[in-house]
């Protein structure tokens, strides 16, 4: 976005430092020029802002069409700081042992506590983030993909904008066959907030879950996923401009166009379960 240059450079210092191989790395503004950058880089600057998928599928598209000039894609966060350099070597050395392996989701970690929310562990048992497990979806902004399931189950779903792209991405993969897993030795330093500060948090939230569902679920499981979500939604007690924000956004999931349907099977459906995530929660 153009407005953390110093943290953007610690970023870019940061994978420079890895061991082995070097990194290629591309480098989107997004809707914004780019500050001076230093090294050999790929970049693009964007005259609109396209959201995070949007972006991150633009710089995909700098290696090459579906990124085919790489093996494996890494996306982070442009305010985050890789703190060890032995992460490339550990990616590299995931991939190359379970050729079925086509997501990792790194463990963000804030830099000051050393803290991890629980909203970045990516499953149900949330509370001991210092497990490694198999898991149904993985953080967007601290992640490694092989570029392989991009080609074959396509991009992250650019008309999302923001919230629930990487879950659309991972059932895709997972009805592909494709495995992901939540690794806690590879960490992604980002300071801790709260996804409530963007404005249009609680509207595309809403509006994504729908579109989420009517994507990616049998006909059957779509009314009892979202009736679950409507039901939790409401528990949690949000405040009366959170709840009309939401309520609208869930509105506009059903009235407008969500992209191509492509609903899993239900092998899939039993292999979430069986992971610990069924698709009604």
């Amino acid at each position: 976005m153009g407005n953390r240059p110093a943290e953007l450079q610690e970023l870019l210092e940061s994978v420079a430092k890895q061991h082995g191989p070097a990194i290629e790395v591309a480098v989107v503004g997004n809707g914004s020029p780019l500050p001076p950058l230093s090294g050999d880089l790929r970049t693009a600057e964007l005259t609109e802002n396209l959201g995070i998928p949007g972006g991150r599928n633009v710089g995909v598209e700098l290696f090459g069409p579906g990124g085919r000039d790489v093996d494996v894609v890494l996306f982070l966060d442009d305010d985050g700081m890789l703190p060890s350099a032995d992460t490339g070597e550990l990616v590299r050395a995931a991939f190359e042992a379970d050729p079925e392996l086509g997501i990792i989701s790194f463990r963000i970690a804030d830099p000051v506590t050393g803290g991890t929310q629980r909203r970045h562990v990516p499953r149900l048992r949330a509370s001991d983030p210092l497990r490694n497990s198999r898991v149904t979806t993985f953080l967007g902004g601290a992640c490694a993909v092989r570029t392989r399931v991009i080609q074959e189950v396509g991009a992250l779903p650019a008309e999302f904008f923001y919230a629930h792209e990487e879950t659309d991405l991972a059932w895709r993969a997972l009805d592909a066959g494709w495995q992901i897993e939540y690794r806690s030795d590879l960490v992604l330093h980002h300071p801790t907030t709260s996804p409530a500060r963007h404005a249009v948090y609680h509207r595309m939230v809403a509006r994504n879950r729908v579109w989420l569902a009517r994507r990616n679920l049998p006909w059957a499981l779509v009314p009892v996923y979202l009736g679950v979500w409507f039901v939790v939604t409401i528990l949690r007690r949000p405040s009366r401009p959170a709840l009309r924000a939401w309520l609208g956004g869930f509105a506009e999931g059903w009235t407008t166009a969500c992209g191509p349907r492509r609903p899993m099977r239900w092998r899939t459906v039993w292999r979430l379960t069986r992971l610990g995530r069924p698709p009604i929660i």
